[in-house]
């Protein structure tokens, strides 16, 4: 078989195995509706799913195309709400904006007492 043969052959059974996958029928229903072997088509299927190994959407001839995506940047979560911490029977209220060394200050001391 020459070269060009082989690639027709190629060129048909892709299109059958196209036609095939389309069909949404099982591949005995197929094959019987089409007059073809049942172990052909697998062989054929299995022939251009190894051809496509390297690609990872695993489907033949198709180009890739690009799909737009909007990237945004994530805003913090802000809040005017101020926070209680309790410790023991104390209750601390942190607001936005507090002094963090204050408050790490507050909670040793508190720690120490409770």
């Amino acid at each position: 078989m020459t070269k060009a043969e082989m690639e027709q052959r190629r060129k048909f059974w892709r299109t059958r195995v196209a036609d095939f996958r389309a069909s949404g029928l099982t591949g005995a229903a197929w094959c019987a509706a089409h007059q073809v072997k049942e172990h052909q088509l697998w062989y054929w299927v299995g022939k251009f799913k190894a051809d496509t190994a390297h690609d990872s959407r695993g489907r033949d001839d198709v180009e890739p195309h690009f799909i737009p995506v909007r990237v945004g940047e994530s805003e913090p979560k802000v809040t005017n709400k101020p926070l209680s911490v309790r410790m023991g029977s104390a209750v601390i209220e942190v607001s936005p904006g507090y002094d963090p060394d204050l408050l790490r200050d507050v909670v040793r001391t508190l720690a120490s007492l409770c």
